[in-house]
């Protein structure tokens, strides 16, 4: 069974992380846990009953509590199914740069190149309008153009 642990928004990893080692160090029955960028402010444990996951998750910081109910794991398909970034970008869409030498800044896309897996930006704080041209694993989406 899984279940959905509600978490601070921003800590899910450090959550996860943390119920792992603690399950491990108490002998707690998890068979695993699962946070991703898609669910913010909620991880997944996937353990035999509640009893489980409200023994792993009493007193820790950071966690506010049990969703009620469980799910399974044809409902969480759509979260465990990689999907290409350049599958969700398009002309318009505002980025921010993870790597590189503009690493933090934020650009508008101006052309996509699906088969180089490329984007070309335009840095928005920069005084001249420059295009730059970086790998898609370079980026991260803030905002969609509407």
């Amino acid at each position: 069974m899984i279940f959905a642990v509600r978490t601070t928004t921003g800590q899910e990893k450090n959550v996860a992380e943390f119920l792992a080692s603690k399950a491990e160090k108490e002998n707690i029955e998890i068979y695993s846990i699962l946070a991703t960028e898609d669910l913010k402010g909620y991880i997944l444990i996937e353990a035999p009953n509640k009893g489980a996951v409200e023994d792993l998750v009493r007193k820790t910081f950071k966690v506010k509590g049990i969703v009620p109910g469980e799910t399974s794991i044809d409902e969480l398909e759509h979260l465990l199914t990689p999907t290409k970034i350049i599958e969700n970008i398009d002309k318009g869409d505002i980025v921010e740069l993870v790597a590189g030498p503009f690493k933090g800044e934020k650009a508008r896309v101006t052309r996509v190149d699906k088969h180089k897996e490329e984007i070309t930006l335009e840095l928005m704080e920069a005084a001249v309008p420059i295009p730059i041209t970086v790998g898609i694993e370079q980026v991260k989406i803030v905002s969609k153009n509407k």
